[in-house]
């Protein structure tokens, strides 16, 4: 009885273990952010608005159907929808984002959300998606056209980019109201201050020439 009790007990904590790892479950209908308040103490996320001030505009935003700029390096434009875009995400363990790509390999390059899955679904064009899994790593990639959905599990590093010869456009959404971003390349060869380029040569198997220039290339991104 006691090891079954024991087995019991461990289940829980298992379980309790994995609740904790998302955003907490709210305990009311809804917590509007407001800005912080002065000296206040902190908290896993915002402040409350009072629920009797509490108007629609709080839950909405519009421009998701305008097409956002790709005129850059990657060619690709992420569009977060997050608790910072619509208050009214405060403690409710959501957000979206549109994506936007340009034709001929624009790319949402390699990254991970540290904090959140992410399910996309394709409205326009070809994408080649995939995920790196830990390891010892595997990669699972597919190619999704208008309609196709596909998962990626919170954490995992994983990308999207376009093969085809117009734009594409995807739609996802993100099991946190702010699932952040470490986009893998510039986290390791563009951060403030930088990494020292002796550990990035002995990890990449690199001389330092090469570490330093890419370092100067994404300092100036």
């Amino acid at each position: 009885m006691k090891a079954f009790h024991f087995l019991v007990l461990l289940a829980l904590a298992v379980a309790f273990s994995f609740a904790s790892a998302f955003d907490p479950s709210p305990l009311q209908d809804f917590c509007v952010a407001i800005p912080e308040p002065k000296n206040a103490v902190f908290v896993n996320g915002k402040f409350c608005k009072n629920p009797n001030l509490t108007v629609a505009g709080d839950f909405s935003i519009s421009g998701l159907n305008i097409p956002a700029f790709t005129g850059n390096r990657v060619g690709s434009n992420v569009t977060l929808i997050n608790v910072d875009k619509i208050p009214g995400l405060n403690t409710l363990g959501i957000s979206l984002a549109r994506l936007d790509f340009a034709p001929y390999g624009g790319l949402n390059p390699p990254h991970t959300h540290p904090r959140a899955t992410e399910i996309l679904v394709v409205v326009e064009g070809t994408l080649y998606v995939g995920f790196v899994t830990s390891n010892p790593n595997r990669l699972f990639t597919k190619v999704l056209y208008p309609g196709d959905v596909f998962v990626f599990p919170i954490g995992l590093i994983h990308f999207q980019f376009n093969i085809a010869k117009t734009n594409a456009v995807a739609f996802a959404g993100l099991s946190s109201q702010n699932p952040g971003v470490i986009t893998i390349a510039n986290a390791i060869f563009g951060p403030n201050p930088p990494i020292n380029p002796d550990v990035l040569a002995k990890a990449f198997q690199l001389d330092n020439a090469t570490v330093e220039k890419l370092q100067k290339l994404f300092n100036s991104a």
